[in-house]
């Protein structure tokens, strides 16, 4: 539901944010964010519950996108992709504090009250936005709501957009969806780890996460710098991703973390589209360009976390969780997603 919310209001968000402006679109949403993690943190039912995550999925859905939009206006065209792995770093930095550190303080606090701790760093994080950030804007003032729809369309009927949306759908179908939820399962069912144990992993795994972010952001930047594509990054991510998510489809167990890491270290690299896309398209547009993409990452994101469910519920529940028998064919699927996103961009790699 999180993710749904999210990709919902990414075009509405985009306009709203080539409107009005990065830093006062999404300081107002965070404090959307905020209220669902209240009422998240109050729920009594499965519910309530479910909508309060929808409303944090509306919240920060501009978080990444808004700063995406500001390094647009700020930066040159050559810090671009190191900027925006900045940022993706900062949203992993977020993810580790939610494995170990989270577990520890989970031993002291319960759930519900550690969810008000993150509430309240929310607040702080709107109220930085508000009174500290600098304004730069690249708006007109007066565009009308409807040559802001006629600019949107003409990006959603570009062959290089939906060369490289599509692709990023459908490897976010694999790498976010099973990094983000099934990972951990995964080594609870199969590979029989202890909740610390999966913790450890998870916090490796996402510090490869900033690993591949900032250095195929680096990479790129590079390549920008020669005149150069930063297709050949792209590609060479997306592929070592593919090949460790294929050994663990066959039933490679040895080094399982190591292949995990791999697998998202790889899929980092499908970030590296929202700046190719942003260096050939006018700052006016950016944040409608860069919420359009999100539209296709967070579908494929939601229905990868949902269809891996849908696969893994097809066997009977073990005492301790899912089937691991399962697991092969929930992670082959993933692989086909992932793999057919690869070839999809591969035949269209001449529009980049």
């Amino acid at each position: 539901m999180y993710f749904l919310s999210f990709a919902l209001f990414q075009l509405p968000a985009g306009l709203l944010l080539d409107r009005f402006g990065p830093r006062r679109v999404n300081a107002s949403l965070i404090l959307i964010a905020a209220a669902g993690g209240f009422w998240f943190a109050a729920a009594d039912s499965a519910g309530s519950a479910i909508a309060a995550r929808a409303l944090i999925g509306l919240g920060v859905s501009v978080c990444l996108m808004s700063s995406f939009q500001a390094f647009v206006l700020w930066y040159p065209a050559g810090r671009i992709s190191t900027m925006n792995a900045i940022a993706f770093s900062a949203g992993a930095v977020g993810a580790i504090t939610v494995t170990v550190p989270l577990e520890l303080l989970l031993r002291v606090l319960h759930w519900r009250e550690a969810f008000l701790i993150i509430v309240g760093f929310t607040l702080a994080v709107s109220a930085v936005l508000w009174f500290w950030v600098p304004e730069r804007s690249v708006r007109t003032g007066g565009e009308r709501v409807s040559d802001q729809l006629r600019g949107l369309g003409h990006l959603l009927r570009e062959a290089a957009f939906l060369r490289v949306a599509i692709c990023l759908g459908l490897s976010q179908f694999a790498a976010v969806a099973l990094q983000t939820l099934w990972v951990a399962m995964w080594w609870r069912d199969v590979a029989g780890w202890s909740p610390a144990e999966v913790a450890q992993g998870l916090m490796a795994v996402n510090l490869a996460m900033i690993v591949g972010y900032l250095g195929f952001g680096r990479a790129a930047d590079a390549a920008a710098r020669q005149g150069r594509s930063a297709r050949p990054v792209l590609l060479g991510g997306l592929v070592l991703s593919s090949a460790s998510l294929g050994l663990l489809v066959l039933g490679v167990t040895r080094a399982s973390l190591l292949l995990w890491c791999l697998f998202v270290l790889g899929g980092t690299a499908i970030t590296l589209v929202y700046s190719m896309l942003s260096r050939r398209t006018p700052k006016e547009l950016s944040g409608r360009l860069n919420t359009a993409l999100n539209v296709f990452g967070f579908a494929g994101m939601f229905a990868g976390q949902w269809s891996v469910g849908l696969v893994l519920d097809l066997w009977p529940q073990t005492a301790g969780g899912y089937a691991p028998e399962a697991y092969p064919v929930a992670l082959g699927m993933c692989w086909v997603i992932q793999a057919a996103g690869i070839a999809w961009l591969w035949l269209g790699r001449r529009l980049l």
